[in-house]
């Protein structure tokens, strides 16, 4: 976790902090999924207050993000992972604890406070230690890492529930938090802010109303079906969303910098993002309800059929790694776009176990190429010194994608049938593919690397003088 990023010392202990954060935060999701029906009957909550739990921690996380992730550019990013996994452990143990549902979403919203905190970091902390040709295999480690948390934690979160409870899923990720947290801020060697720019407090306020509101109001509509409760979140986010705009263009010092925010491969890479994460949770969420309603399976039995979809995403993101320099992000995406939505295409005419397991891996194979090289781009192609906004972008991206493709979902199969919903979702995962077309081919070209500490004019100003 050295300043330098080029003579890193500490690289392997870099890589198990990022990957444990990013674990964490996933297991995390996973095992709430399976322990809500427990913790709603043993806590006498409703519906709704049990959803809470799950919506009060995406607009906490998903409304911080970008600025925590400045946060760790100007004040290191080691530091703010460190305090994020403390954060979050303490939350976890909390929760655990906690007497009733109303605890349980105040703790649940302070996870997503300091999950925001940390996510950014674990991509801030890989891009200042690793010099940006040697970034595809530490992203490729820290994907597969999130597959596997993905596909062990509806297992192990159940095996607890059913042995012990809910209370025990929640202590699940506390040692290792704490330990990596501790480890994080007693490392020795000290950590130099990366940038002396000034915190750009009222863009951090509008852009984290904007995605709040969004959030809330996607929650909303994936909730109740109906447009109704979501149409005065949706307005805030709108004019939040353009009164953000407007403050950037005019800020010395935007929140987001012109140097992450204006190549076009950023920004198509985090398009894939949100397209290819929209889809698939869109489509896992139809999935559940045409694999048991409709087929008429039980969980056990559409939970197998839908093992290649983890294990697929795992094996996908070394290959990735090893097609990143021989095709070139652009190829690699298009076509991973073009195997998620021919995944989903699949599903939509799938009936047996073969054509559902081929579906289900056909798409795990696909997010998890895009997922790892959308990833690439975004880390590579940003300056060192603003890795944590792009980190923070990234997540961003991670966290709107699902909750705008299970809304989307929710409406199609109110207004149809869960394999209805499908063939839409399929061209919005194609949709990539289109997007993927802005991203460096092969010959992308090497990127620069800025000294950490040098600072990085980010809004109007004096042009520095030619050498």
């Amino acid at each position: 976790m050295s300043p330098t990023p080029n003579r890193s010392p500490r690289r392997p202990l870099t890589l198990a902090a990022s990957v444990a954060g990013a674990v964490v935060v996933a297991l995390d999701g996973t095992v709430l999924t399976v322990a809500q029906p427990t913790l709603q009957r043993d806590l006498d909550a409703s519906f709704t207050q049990v959803q809470w739990t799950t919506t009060g921690y995406l607009i906490a996380v998903a409304s911080l993000l970008v600025f925590a992730g400045r946060l760790g550019d100007r004040y290191g990013h080691r530091r703010l992972f460190g305090l994020g996994m403390l954060g979050f452990g303490a939350a976890s143990a909390g929760i655990a604890l906690a007497p009733g549902i109303g605890w349980v979403i105040g703790l649940r919203v302070a996870q997503g406070v300091f999950g925001a905190l940390l996510q950014p970091a674990t991509l801030g902390m890989l891009r200042a230690a690793y010099p940006p040709d040697r970034l595809r295999a530490p992203l490729a480690v820290r994907t597969a890492a999130i597959g596997v948390a993905a596909a062990a934690g509806p297992v192990l979160g159940g095996a607890l529930v059913t042995e012990l409870g809910w209370r025990p899923v929640f202590l699940l990720h506390v040692v290792p938090a704490l330990l990596f947290g501790l480890l994080a801020l007693a490392a020795g060697t000290p950590e130099r802010p990366r940038t002396a720019v000034p915190l750009d407090l009222p863009g951090a306020l509008l852009l984290a109303l904007a995605l709040a509101a969004l959030v809330h109001a996607l929650a909303a509509l994936a909730e109740s079906t109906g447009a109704g409760r979501a149409a005065p979140g949706l307005a805030v986010a709108a004019v939040a969303g353009a009164a953000f705009v407007r403050h950037e263009r005019r800020a010395a010092s935007p929140l987001l910098p012109a140097a992450v925010v204006r190549p076009p491969a950023i920004r198509s890479a985090l398009g894939m993002l949100v397209t290819a994460s929209a889809a698939l949770h869109g489509a896992v969420f139809c999935c559940v309800y045409l694999l048991q309603d409709t087929l008429g399976l039980d969980p056990l039995q559409s939970a197998l059929r839908s093992l290649p979809l983890a294990v697929l995403m795992i094996a996908a993101a070394p290959v990735c790694a090893v097609l990143l320099p021989r095709a070139g992000a652009r190829r690699t995406t298009t076509v991973a776009a073009l195997a998620l939505a021919a995944g989903i295409a699949v599903l939509y005419t799938a009936s047996g176990t073969l054509t559902l397991c081929a579906g289900f891996a056909l798409a795990g194979a696909g997010f998890g190429t895009v997922m790892v090289a959308a990833t690439h781009v975004v880390v590579r192609h940003s300056p060192v010194e603003s890795a944590g906004v792009a980190g923070g972008l990234q997540q961003t991206a991670l966290n709107i994608g699902p909750v705008l493709g299970v809304a989307a979902a929710a409406l199609l199969v109110a207004a149809g049938s869960p394999r209805a919903a499908l063939p839409a979702l399929a061209a919005v995962a194609a949709l990539g593919a289109v997007l993927g077309g802005a991203l460096p081919g092969r010959a992308g070209g090497k990127v620069p690397e800025t000294p950490a500490g040098t600072h990085v004019r980010t809004g109007p100003g004096p042009r520095p003088a030619r050498r």
